[in-house]
């Protein structure tokens, strides 16, 4: 793979050894939560239980127990779960159908 030239525009930068691009792309990969990580930690935090209706969960049905975005950003996973809550799929499914319906009430179209 060949390198390409491409001019810098005054004022920007220097540009970055492959090096240093190599350790921002470790260093950022490290601080990205996976989605098996966020469960697992939402998990540890909040217990086995739905923050709605209550239902308590085991190892057979734990499949059924979602992690909720309060804010609605599913990369936003704070270490502390302040943006997670764990939610069975019926909760979740009504959580999420909450919106469209009020939208479809006001007139709206019903997306989101």
């Amino acid at each position: 793979m060949g390198q390409t030239f491409r001019p810098r525009r005054p004022g920007s930068p220097p540009a970055k050894t492959q090096a240093e691009l190599d350790e921002m792309v470790r260093r950022m990969r490290g601080e990205q939560s996976s989605p098996a990580n966020y469960r697992e930690q939402s998990l540890k935090i909040h217990g086995w239980i739905c923050a709605k209706c209550g239902r308590e969960f085991d190892l057979s049905n734990l499949h059924l127990l979602t992690v909720h975005h309060r804010d609605g950003n599913h990369h936003n996973n704070p270490p502390d779960g302040s943006n997670w809550e764990n939610l069975c799929v019926w909760c979740h499914d009504d959580e999420h159908s909450r919106g469209v319906l009020g939208e479809y009430l006001k007139g709206g179209d019903g997306k989101r």
